[in-house]
């Protein structure tokens, strides 16, 4: 009897803690029967870079703060089948996106990283230089959920999402039978 091919799954986290990542530890011993079901490529979970085949579900956590997290997302809208935005700062742009609101001036970016650099209250920086390495990332104007950069095919809620939910949408994507989350699942004490 021929083996059933395992499904590929990517997961990347872009501006965000990795709780999200963390999350899916919280699937505990259900993790080991999803092992036999699907095979991780392109992720933090084996260490792997770069996509090394076509991938069937991508999971990212996280929102888009600058051009590498773009490039990334980008990546692996190309590379996957269904993309899947995990937690607050890849729906909304979570607490990272919480410099779009505090900004005023002609120049929000600059007064964000004048406060991040120079002027912030805690802030021991000898040079009163902005970090400006080619090595750095551009960043953006603003940070962007996810929805707003590539199309996204599911959205799992929360900060972190519980390794319920992320479980039993995984289990429903891969049985073919997902219809959205059940009421218990999705509550936040």
């Amino acid at each position: 009897m021929p083996e059933l091919r395992k499904a590929r799954i990517a997961t990347a986290s872009l501006a965000g803690c990795f709780g999200c990542h963390m999350a899916i530890l919280d699937i505990d011993e259900r993790l080991i029967g999803l092992m036999g079901l699907v095979e991780f490529d392109r992720s933090p979970v084996n260490d792997i870079k770069k996509f090394t085949k076509r991938c069937d579900i991508g999971i990212i956590e996280g929102g888009c703060c600058n051009e590498e997290n773009v490039h990334v997302l980008q990546d692996f809208r190309r590379n996957c089948d269904v993309l899947i935005a995990l937690g607050q700062c890849a729906i909304m742009g979570g607490l990272p996106a919480m410099r779009n609101a505090v900004m005023h001036s002609e120049n929000p970016l600059l007064e964000c990283l004048e406060e991040a650099y120079i002027s912030g209250r805690f802030i021991r920086n000898t040079t009163h230089q902005i970090p400006n390495d080619p090595a750095l990332p551009l960043v953006l104007d603003k940070v962007y959920p996810l929805s707003e950069v590539v199309k996204i095919d599911y959205n799992i809620p929360g900060c972190a999402p519980t390794g319920d939910v992320i479980y039993s949408t995984l289990a429903s994507l891969l049985a073919g039978k997902f219809r959205g989350f059940e009421r218990e699942l999705i509550k936040f004490d």
